[in-house]
């Protein structure tokens, strides 16, 4: 990126996090900022492209940019012994979860050794898009061994919420050894299922699930959340 572009972004960026500029407030036209950066009207346009990458902006047709709406906080529980699904419940979010994916994958080291699987073994994705209010939030990937869920092929493609299948099971009791959160921007693939840009920042949550009566190890969660409309309240409440 040129320099005055960045000068640009980083300017605009301070603006926001001033609070000089308001949510849901109109920037100023292009070539208004060409005039003030003394800038050609094109380094203006690369500066908003960016911001917009990195979901910080808005464009109307016809009406120009805006500063994208307050994020909605969220509170994320990292541990406990109940789903995803019943934490955000309890707590009173509009949740919904959509099944837009299950298969049988093919060997791949980290994942198999998570869940104590030979090469031999058959795994399974069941992948959900979470929706808080309406607006997407994460995508979920949990993989299972077939050998310790017995039941995922034929239950798989309509599972919503893992630890309310692993009941039905007969399974009843839960825990985990440890989270580990990291930092990441989304594939195409990903882009697409979340709506978002590629320079939209992933937080990535990666844990297990495990019965703890038998300590058998049920599944490998991988969660990813979009960081542009919402904010994370890190907790590590049951």
């Amino acid at each position: 990126m040129e320099n005055k572009e960045m000068l640009i972004v980083d300017d605009l960026m301070n603006q926001i996090k001033q609070k000089r500029i308001q949510p849901g407030e109109k920037f100023p036209s292009e070539n208004a900022l060409a005039e003030m950066y003394k800038v050609p009207r094109m380094t203006v346009r690369n500066a908003f492209n960016t911001l917009e990458e990195r979901g910080f902006i808005q464009s109307s047709q016809g009406k120009g940019r805006f500063l994208k709406g307050k994020s909605v906080q969220i509170k994320l529980p990292l541990t406990g012994d109940t789903s995803f699904t019943e934490k955000m419940e309890q707590m009173g979010y509009d949740l919904q979860t959509k099944n837009v994916l299950f298969k049988k994958i093919g060997y791949n080291q980290s994942v198999f050794n998570r869940l104590h699987a030979s090469e031999n073994d058959n795994v399974y994705q069941v992948v959900r898009l979470r929706y808080i209010n309406g607006e997407i939030i994460a995508i979920h990937y949990s993989f299972v061994k077939e050998s310790t869920v017995p039941n995922i092929i034929e239950e798989g493609p309509e599972i919503l919420s893992m630890f309310r299948f692993y009941r039905q099971q007969g399974i009843k009791k839960f825990t985990s050894s440890k989270s580990i959160l990291s930092v990441t921007f989304p594939t195409l693939e990903e882009q697409q299922l979340l709506e978002c840009k590629s320079m939209i920042p992933l937080i990535v949550v990666e844990t297990d699930c495990t019965d703890k009566e038998t300590n058998q190890i049920l599944e490998y969660t991988k969660i990813l959340y979009r960081s542009d409309t919402f904010k994370y309240d890190i907790s590590t409440i049951p």
